[in-house]
């Protein structure tokens, strides 16, 4: 078997050959040679020429390592990805490499799969084409998301002295007038008797941009809504409606935990019964639960030293952890927003009682969205038993 590690970089990858696992991956770091291949058709034809079984890469976004991938994978290789933190922990700690370079890193990835072949739950998970897609559809929304906000910044600060009535005005519509796309009575009776100085070409060529990026939106938000549509999701989607979420935070959970069955055992969660490191007592340990915080980013970790003791939320998805937040700001926050919807009154309710306590709100809704996580996890477990 010929494992290939491949460090991919912006427009060219270090790749690392191994037809057995090194004795002394240290002193081979030395004495291997490494190659460079050019992210173009030469480079492409020269990686497949080595005739790898297998290629070992970490999941370095949906830009960079797709191309190698993509290609690779239609030669009949296997591709398996390897997480950052793991390969970090990997390289320093197991093999002790001394640089942490681009050659060090792709013998890192090789010598990982010779050692953890055998075990998947080592490796991450390759998805398959529709949930790979929907995170690529996903993460282009995040993106447009953030390039509006400077662009509606600059409009508006040049409202501000131009067309000052309707500098703070919240409406689509005002964009679509400003690019010359729709016509208002309103906002020509307003800038017909407006104190600014005047509109310039400028405010209009930003308000396209913004009409442009919203067209982009909803042919993204509609080839979304087909893929959430298949039939392999409506099951997630019965219970994502249970908790009021909207089609790009369905979207965006379903993308990091599809398939659910890969946090169970036998479709029954991982539960194990250990002695506690404190207590010294048999306790629970909820590991299936735990794996599934993680995932969507709302999973405390301990970093404690000494008489320090300190519990954050870090690693899982920081998209999925913001979108649960801005779910929070607008379906379970506001009282008129919950209705009559139970998961919602129930996650309101104790929203309400950590502020009336005093709790600081950061702390108050991520207790929130954690306990809305775990009724999650409960509900999509039901749905295997069924």
């Amino acid at each position: 078997m010929i494992v290939c590690g491949i460090d991919v970089c912006k427009l060219s990858v270090a790749a690392c050959v191994l037809a057995e696992k090194p004795k002394d991956p240290r002193q081979l770091y030395f004495d291997i040679d490494f190659h460079k291949f050019e992210a173009n058709v030469k480079g492409i034809k020269a990686l497949l020429a080595l005739k790898p079984d297998v290629a070992v890469m970490e999941p370095t976004g949906v830009n960079y390592s797709k191309l190698w991938a993509t290609k690779l994978a239609r030669e009949g290789v296997k591709v398996v990805l390897v997480g950052h933190t793991q390969l970090r922990h990997y390289r320093d700690a197991h093999l002790g490499l001394p640089d942490k370079d681009d050659d060090a890193d792709a013998l890192a990835l090789a010598c990982y799969y010779w050692d953890y072949c055998e075990d998947n739950r080592r490796f991450v998970q390759v998805r398959e084409f529709p949930i790979v897609r929907i995170r690529e559809l996903v993460l282009r929304l995040s993106h447009l998301a953030r390039v509006q906000s400077p662009i509606i910044n600059r409009i508006r600060q040049d409202l501000a002295w131009q067309f000052p009535e309707v500098a703070l005005s919240k409406s689509d519509r005002l964009w679509a007038w400003l690019a010359g796309r729709v016509k208002s009575k309103r906002f020509d009776s307003e800038y017909a008797g407006s104190a600014g100085l005047g509109l310039t070409d400028t405010v209009g060529l930003h308000a396209e941009r913004l009409c442009l990026i919203h067209l982009e939106e909803k042919a993204i938000e509609d080839e979304l809504r087909g893929y959430l549509d298949d039939a392999q999701f409506l099951p997630y989607r019965s219970v994502f409606k249970q908790f009021g979420f909207g089609d790009r935070v369905q979207a965006i959970v379903l993308s990091q935990i599809y398939p659910f069955e890969n946090y169970l055992d036998n479709g029954r969660a991982i539960v194990k019964i250990r002695k506690g490191r404190k207590s010294g007592k048999p306790t629970k340990r909820y590991l299936s639960l735990r794996r599934f915080m993680k995932a969507l980013g709302v999973a405390p970790t301990e970093n404690s030293s000494g008489d320090k003791q300190n519990r954050s939320v870090v690693g899982g998805s920081d998209l999925c952890r913001r979108s649960l937040w801005q779910w929070i700001f607008t379906r379970v926050e506001p009282h008129k927003s919950r209705g009559t919807n139970p998961i919602l009154n129930e996650l309101g309710k104790d929203l309400d009682e950590y502020k009336a306590m005093g709790r600081p709100i950061k702390l108050a809704r991520i207790t929130v969205a954690a306990k809305a996580v775990k009724l999650l996890f409960k509900e999509l477990l039901l749905t295997q038993r069924d």
